[in-house]
């Protein structure tokens, strides 16, 4: 494990200090944020108009009937904002486009495409990681940042249909204006960005450390996806007692 860790810091490093050449390879990050923003997006708008909707479905009703339903708009977006978006679209990226990572860089070790890399005098982390990393820290949290506005609007809806509830859409977003402020919206931007950087050195260090076969690229995008998740969940733990430190 503590091998595992010092590869993927060394990977990290190796990453940053490659940053200046983004512009040359400003093509394949172009083309890399293509496909996470294409392929993501609509998944990111049914995953928060539904966690949204399940969040006012369960908590609407009890707040309502303990006298509490004019804060129910407020409770929703701050949950949306630093808690839900954040880690719920960082997970659905994992899965979705960390996965594809790891196969990509993994198919390649195995038939030895990296090394015929390295035999052009290419570099596999300006070509191949780099690009990566930087597509997927700038599109997570733009991902993010569309999901929010979409889930408050998912629990709004819920809210005012919903008639154990009953909050019209006006008393929703005025209650929510009074809660939220842009530091939450901040907050789990924030977190996006970390976790965009976890999920793709995971990813790509486990694609780069694949040996073996075909078998071994599935083990490979299995540990990339497992990893990632639990290092965000890890990481939401720790940014959050930060951010919260750094708010008082």
């Amino acid at each position: 494990m503590f091998q595992h860790i010092g590869q993927i810091i060394e990977l990290f490093w190796r990453t940053l200090r490659a940053l200046p050449l983004c512009w040359r390879q400003r093509g394949k990050i172009f083309y890399q944020l293509f496909e996470i923003g294409n392929v993501s997006l609509f998944m990111v708008c049914i995953l928060s108009l539904f966690i949204a909707g399940v969040v006012a479905l369960q908590t609407g009703p009890v707040m309502v009937s303990h006298g509490l339903g004019a804060v129910v708009g407020g409770m929703i977006g701050l949950s949306m904002c630093k808690e839900f978006a954040p880690v719920m679209m960082s997970i659905l990226i994992a899965g979705r486009i960390g996965s594809a990572m790891a196969a990509e860089i993994g198919a390649m070790r195995v038939y030895q495409e990296i090394d015929a890399l390295r035999t052009m005098n290419i570099d596999p982390v300006h070509y191949l990681v780099l690009p990566r990393m930087v597509a997927i820290a700038l599109a997570l949290p733009a991902l993010v940042m569309f999901s929010i506005p979409v889930g408050w609007f998912g629990g709004a809806l819920v809210s005012a249909l919903n008639q154990r509830i009953g909050i019209s859409f006006d008393a929703f977003f005025h209650s929510l204006r009074d809660e939220v402020d842009p530091g939450d919206i901040f907050n789990g931007i924030f977190k996006s960005f970390i976790f965009a950087l976890a999920i793709g050195i995971i990813s790509c260090h486990q694609g780069l450390a694949t040996r073996g076969g075909p078998r071994a690229i599935g083990r490979s995008v299995t540990k990339a996806v497992v990893n990632s998740i639990v290092v965000i969940l890890i990481l939401d733990y720790f940014l959050t007692r930060i951010l919260l430190y750094v708010q008082k």
